[in-house]
């Protein structure tokens, strides 16, 4: 099957192909950074909703794609697939609308997160400046709260007709695929790293302390109109979303985590697709990048091999809680409310970029076993901070590895502006709750009406 890509695939690792394994463990080893030039990097999606809650469409003049158009006034440029803009580039910032519409901006990466936050904070500005008289507003939360899975527009983008065709295909874990790409939202935070042996260490931790970082930010309760019975829907769609390539990776706890094993476990994942002569392919047939490498694949008559391309891409199309690529990417947050995000990440910088408090925050959770770690994923969505890691509640946990952050914030360099963003997330696990506990309270007082929640929950 043959689907045109949104643009070129332009890169010299295209004509790189594939001849060793070493060769893709390389790849990240090329990735190391300095420490003096370590930074931050945010990506922050948004839901997008009429006044009335309904879900807002791609095309017409009041649609997605026309607000997306609107942002060439302020100097973005366009990369378009057909006649619509489906990514927008203004230095380093990148614009672009997720399956189901979600509004997305990677942001330019900055030295610390009081400087991700002034591009956040600048971005929302603009968005809420050109989406006046549209009526679309954006809310925050990690799950889009009114509006039915099939009323949700699909994005016609082609990466995602196959994602929408693949995922569902995967047994049981990939049930809730659908509902994974077109209503939920997330905030990710992306780490430089120096050396292996540093990626490993801060890949250990993220891993060990996801599912509280993921409890602390709940914010995703309210499912077709109604509590759902979770403070985090979103991270519960993901325990059915293909655990093939997502959810925690045991062997990341072991002495044996290397660039060379989480290589040789991605290499096994199921691929999507491979792009040719600037189109994209995908297989008659599961296709393993081992196989990719070691067979090769014919299409239109012509015998094809691995290219370092394609391995870059793979990469791409998966989706642990902490990934692996030209960074280390923190993935298991709702996008709710902005002070939260922006505690997370400062929480999360404080953790990873600073030794002692990364070595801490495994100390506070090496305890737990492989089962419970995994027990924990799952209960996280429903529980929150009132799940257990083995014998400790995660609340009790959340308020320690929040001080290890803050001491290890104010050990690096701009970690005192940071560590102040911390505040909220710190007050909030003082009370055991996360942003899910208040937006119930908030859709009881509002009577679940959609007009006054939106008022309530849409970002300033």
């Amino acid at each position: 099957m043959l689907i045109q890509p949104s643009a070129p695939v332009v890169n010299n690792l295209a004509s790189t192909p594939v001849t060793s394994f070493l060769q893709l463990v390389r790849y990240f080893e090329q990735q190391t950074t300095p420490r003096e030039r370590w930074r931050i990097g945010l990506e922050h999606e948004k839901v997008g909703v009429r006044a009335s809650g309904e879900p807002v469409p791609f095309d017409g003049p009041t649609g997605l794609w026309a607000l997306l158009s609107r942002f060439e006034r302020l100097g973005f440029s366009a990369d378009r697939e057909g006649d619509h803009p489906v990514a927008l580039w203004r230095g380093d910032d990148k614009l672009s609308l997720e399956p189901g519409g979600q509004f997305e901006l990677s942001a330019g990466a900055t030295e610390s997160v009081s400087g991700s936050a002034a591009l956040l904070r600048s971005h929302l500005m603009e968005l809420k400046s050109l989406a006046e008289g549209l009526d679309i507003h954006f809310i925050a939360g990690g799950f889009r709260p009114f509006g039915r899975l099939d009323e949700v527009p699909w994005h016609p983008k082609h990466r995602y007709a196959i994602m929408r065709e693949f995922l569902p295909n995967q047994g049981r874990e990939g049930r809730l695929a659908w509902e994974m790409m077109k209503r939920t939202a997330t905030m990710q935070f992306n780490f430089d790293f120096s050396s292996e042996a540093d990626a490993v260490e801060r890949m250990r931790t993220g891993f060990a302390v996801s599912s509280i970082v993921t409890a602390l930010g709940a914010a995703s309760p309210i499912v077709d109109g109604q509590p759902s019975g979770f403070k985090s829907y979103r991270a519960a769609v993901w325990l059915e979303t293909d655990e093939n390539r997502s959810g925690l990776l045991p062997f990341a706890f072991g002495p044996e985590m290397s660039f060379s094993r989480y290589a040789e476990w991605a290499l096994d994942v199921p691929m999507f697709f491979v792009v040719r002569e600037d189109a994209y392919v995908t297989f008659p047939e599961a296709m393993s990048f081992r196989r990719l490498w070691q067979e090769g694949f014919e299409h239109e008559g012509v015998r094809h091999h691995a290219t370092m391309a394609d391995w870059e891409l793979h990469l791409s199309t998966l989706f642990p809680e902490v990934r692996l690529k030209k960074t280390v990417e923190m993935r298991g947050a709702d996008a709710g409310p902005l002070p939260v995000g922006l505690g997370l990440a400062a929480l999360w910088r404080g953790l990873v970029d600073e030794p002692g408090a990364r070595q801490a925050a495994w100390e506070l959770v090496e305890h737990a076993t492989g089962d419970e770690r995994q027990a924990t994923r799952r209960d996280v969505p429903r529980l929150g901070l009132e799940a257990r890691l083995g014998r400790h509640k995660l609340a009790d946990l959340a308020r320690p590895l929040l001080e290890i952050a803050r001491e290890g914030l104010l050990r690096i360099p701009f970690g005192a502006e940071d560590a102040a963003l911390l505040d909220p997330i710190a007050a909030l696990a003082e009370e055991g709750r996360c942003p899910a506990d208040q937006m119930l309270d908030e859709y009881h007082a509002a009577g679940g009406d959609p007009a006054k929640l939106i008022r309530v929950w849409e970002h300033p």
